[in-house]
Order: C-alpha cells, then structure tokens, then sequence
C-alpha cells in the first residue's frame, strides 16, 4: 500500500505559484488557495503537514493570515514566501512563528530542500516530545507508590483505561493522590504530547468557573475588555482534569455534558460553537450518588463521566505501603534538601503503620519532610499527636465515645495499653542509660542506638531531668 504525501496548502494570488509547485514536487501533495480567507479554510479542512504564505497579498495580509493559523494551531509548520526587498516584513513573520522564508522567484529544487529541512525538524521535535513525555509519564507512575493488593488493582485499571478515550471519575479521600492518578492517565495516554488542563471546581466562585470553563467575549460582562479562551480551549486534543466535580454548580452541569456529547459549546457572551476535542478525568471526596439523591448532580452527566471509576484505598487500609512510601519521600526530600537522612527507627515506623492519617499521603508526605529537614525520627511522635488520629483502633475493637466512659471496657483498648507500656519501658531505659553515663548525652545516645537529637527529644518528652548536685 502506497504511503500518504505529505500534503501542503500554497496560499498565493498567484495561481502560477501552486501549479508550478505541484508539477514540480511529485513527493507532495499540493493544495493551492488564492488569498487569506480560502487559505485558512483549506488548512483548516485538510489538515496539512506544511504550508507556503505568500506575505503580499490582497486582502488579508500573509502576516494575518499566519497570526490566524499559528492562533488555531501553534505547531503547524509555516514557510513564508517573499519577494525582494522586504526584510522587515520576513522578520516579523519569523517573530509570528514562522519556520522559514523563501525569496521570489525561486527555484522548485530550493523550496524542496526548504520543506524537507522544515519537515525533518518537525520530525525531530516531535521525537524528542514523545521522548519527554514517555519519561514524564514514567517519573509520574514512579511518584505512584504502593504494591498492596488494593493498589496493584488500582494501577492495573490505570494500564488498561490510560490510552482509551473512556471518560474517568477517580473517587476517594482528600490526599489520597486524584491528582497524581489524573496525571498518570494523561501521560500514559496518546495524548500525552498535548495539554493536560487542570481545573478545581470547589476553588473557583460558580459566577466565574463558567467563565473559566468555557471563556468569554469581549463585552460580555462588566471587566471583559478582551476575548478570553476558556480552558477547554487550552485542553484541545488533550486531557481536561476537573478535580471536585461534585461542586460544580448545577446550571454549568447541562454545558459540560453538551460538551461531552456534542465536543462543541458557546463562549460567554458569544454566539460561535467552538469545537474541542478533549478527553475528561473527573475527581471527587463525595458520595456521587448522595449528591445525584438529593439533586446536586445530574445522573446523565455523572454517567456519561463515569464510564470508568477509580477508588483510590485510604492510607489507613493499607498500611503495609507505609514503609515504601517513607523511603520515596526519604529519597525525595534528601535530594531536594542535601540531606542524607536514611530511615526511621522501627518503633516510629509501628507508630506511623498503625496511625490513622485522616491526611493520608498527603499528611505522611509532610511528615517525612520535617524529619528530613530537622534530620531527626524523633519528633515524629509529636508529629502524629498534633495530626489528631493518634491511633487507628480496629472497628472490631472500637469503644464509642458515647459509650466507653466509666464503661468496664474503657482502658481496655489493646493498641493503647501497648503503646502505654511500651512508653513506660522507653522512658526507664533512657533514664537508666543517661544515670550510667553521668548524664553523658552523647554516650548514651549511642548506647541506646538512637540519633543524639532523637534522645534529647525524648529527654523533653518525657520529662526526664538530670539530677541536681
């Protein structure tokens, strides 16, 4: 099967122009267009590889003309034909985006060299973009941590929905990593070389998000002193992330389905369709099916959204993916900061396993940092009681509030009588060390195979003061 020319739209007032280049390039398929407004027609119809824009011509200028094709499409490749003397207009149209300039009258064979070095650079720039995208798209799955069976699950849904145009809602708490999901989706899509256009629903006044969505005219409301794309505009042919759909008011609820259905919707204030194509990730903490129960969310649009759903485990349903995710922010965080902290101590990593993280990794994240910028697991003790939740107590072995006061089993809670214990036991050992080595911090510090800073923690902590002579 013959391969497709690469197709090229001459736009010239010179019918000559594209004849002669048509007999004369037998590689290419050659698409002429007599002035300004038929040229943007033919590029928009056929979709070229390359265009020629001759700069003088009736009507719209070549300059406009190429202001309005690199406005529709930044990446298109322009090569600008012009006549003697007009330097200052090759100049501007090389300011505008244009790849090369050709000077009439030209030899057929120098227009051909002209258009493979323009193409072939193309190439390479769309090489070395698909390159950096498959390396963000693997720095993004790396930044993905977890090997639970919950998460394995999870990255499986990811691998198989990833290069598919199904639209995704990706549902859990805050913190649990929508976001990096979304980003993960995108840069493992085809479309990872194009936008990926993030969008807080919950962050944005309703009175504006429509006009952040969507853009507006000029003169559309009090302060619109220009015309504005909207984000879907920026999204084209990419990934459009909304995080916190659920809050997105109910009358903007009918546009993005139109969207969704149509791939087309009106600015603010306009009358145009404006046609996108763009793939959505929706995000939410919310109970979807509450809020479509008490008439918060459309169920047609929630459908048509969640053709693939995500549920992203809290941190506290996976414990065992703690210790991998404290050596990733352990790496992190001593690259970022010129540290060399290594791990944690066992019992903080009991403690942070068995931690209820209403944060999630969000909150762990956090916690690890100011280890490694303080260089001390010490204080992650202090960390966790300050995060509320101290101590994740199974639902088996849970004592209401209402009822456990003055109750039999109150004080019986496994996890607490342990951590009480072994509390007691840390602070005897630690003033046992420090009495044998006269108060030699240092000394005991190794003795107890601790950091120096770990054990003046503690010593604050628990209260241990040195005797008085």
């Amino acid at each position: 099967m013959a391969k497709d020319k690469p197709k090229i739209v001459v736009i010239d007032d010179d019918p000559k122009v594209p004849w002669i280049l048509s007999e004369g390039l037998e590689d290419f398929e050659i698409v002429g267009a007599r002035d300004g407004v038929e040229g943007i027609q033919q590029v928009s119809k056929i979709k070229p590889n390359l265009v020629l824009l001759d700069i003088k011509m009736p009507g719209l200028s070549g300059l406009e003309v190429l202001q309005k094709l690199k406005a529709a499409d930044g990446g298109l490749d322009v090569i600008m034909l012009s006549g003697h003397g007009e330097t200052k207009n090759i100049v501007e149209s090389i300011r505008h985006g244009a790849s090369e300039f050709i000077t009439k009258p030209f030899d057929v064979r120098e227009v051909e060299i002209h258009i493979h070095n323009v193409l072939e650079k193309s190439r390479l720039k769309k090489e070395v973009s698909h390159l950096k995208s498959e390396l963000i798209a693997k720095r993004q799955y790396d930044t993905f941590v977890g090997d639970s069976a919950r998460m394995l699950e999870v990255k499986n849904i990811i691998e198989q929905v990833a290069d598919s145009e199904l639209s995704v809602v990706i549902r859990g708490e805050s913190g649990t990593g929508k976001e990096i999901v979304a980003r993960m989706i995108h840069s493992l899509s085809a479309r990872r070389a194009e936008p990926f256009v993030k969008v807080n629903c919950a962050a944005i006044p309703r009175d504006l998000l429509e006009a952040e969505l969507f853009g507006y005219e000029k003169g559309a409301f009090t302060g619109a002193h220009k015309t504005k794309p909207g984000r879907f505009e920026v999204a084209n042919k990419g990934t459009m992330f909304l995080d916190e759909i659920g809050d997105m008011p109910m009358e903007l609820q009918s546009k993005l389905l139109q969207v969704i259905e149509q791939h087309e919707f009106v600015r603010v204030g306009g009358i145009q369709n404006i046609h996108v194509d763009v793939r959505i990730v929706c995000a939410t903490n919310k109970d979807m099916e509450a809020a479509i129960a008490q008439h918060q969310m459309r169920d047609d649009l929630f459908y048509r959204l969640n053709e693939v759903a995500i549920l992203l485990p809290p941190l506290r349903e996976r414990p065992e993916d703690i210790p991998l995710l404290v050596a990733h922010f352990l790496s992190r965080y001593n690259a970022l900061y010129g540290k060399k902290f290594q791990s944690v101590s066992p019992d903080n990593m009991a403690r942070m396993q068995g931690f209820h993280w209403p944060g999630n990794v969000r909150q762990l994240e956090n916690v690890i940092k100011q280890v490694v910028v303080r260089e001390d697991d010490g204080i992650i003790p202090s960390l966790l009681s300050a995060g509320s939740g101290m101590v994740s107590i199974p639902a088996y072995a849970a004592v209401s509030a209402s009822s456990s006061a003055g109750s039999p089993a109150a004080g019986y809670a496994l996890k607490k009588r342990v951590d009480d214990i072994v509390t007691r036991e840390e602070k005897r050992v630690i003033a046992e060390v420090l009495q044998k080595t006269n108060w030699n911090r240092r000394k005991a510090a190794d003795i107890l195979e601790i950091s120096y800073r770990s054990l003046l923690y503690k010593i604050k902590e628990y209260r241990i003061n040195e005797p008085q002579l």
